[in-house]
């Protein structure tokens, strides 16, 4: 028995609470079931989820047993721990905007090493282990020379690209 009001008001939701998230967890079961096969391969499912999603993937031209199986599979994400499946989710919508960042973190270490020189180019060397000395010096110095002619081309894309295929960020 709960020792005080507040106790019992916590415990209790109303109907209406109770169907709004269900109803969320439908919407989430029925995106689930719309991602492609490989994308699912890279979200941490139950077996019974499993189970259920190729189910769905059966019946996914009957449209009302799709919404009962829909309604089923929203009853077992109510009694399944959903932060795993959110996060593996969140990284595969994020993906774009970690390219992009990586992108950028790449061109402004790139115009970094053509403006500051030598001195980038020692701590960029010893941060990155992957880079080679000699090629990096070529390519900063081939850049810095388009960059002065103010005739950007290849060896700035070169160094762009030799700097992409040798850091992991």
């Amino acid at each position: 028995m709960p020792e005080s009001a507040d106790e019992f008001d916590e415990e209790l939701k109303s109907k209406s609470e109770i169907k709004r998230e269900m109803h969320k967890l439908q919407d989430f079961a029925a995106r689930l079931v719309k991602l492609s096969k490989h994308q699912r391969s890279k979200i941490p499912f139950t077996d019974e989820l499993k189970e259920d999603l190729i189910l769905a993937d059966k019946i996914n031209n009957k449209h009302e047993a799709l919404r009962r199986h829909i309604r089923h599979m929203a009853k077992v994400l109510s009694e399944t721990d959903l932060e795993p499946i959110n996060q593996a989710l969140d990284v595969m919508a994020n993906k774009h905007q970690q390219e992009s960042a990586k992108h950028i973190k790449i061109e402004s270490l790139r115009d970094e090493l053509i403006d500051q020189g030598s001195e980038k180019i020692e701590a960029t060397l010893s941060e990155y282990q992957g880079l080679e000395r000699q090629k990096l010096r070529q390519l900063v110095r081939m850049a810095s020379k388009e960059k002065a002619n103010e005739k950007i081309g290849k060896h700035y894309r070169d160094l762009f690209n030799y700097l992409k295929e040798s850091i992991n960020l």
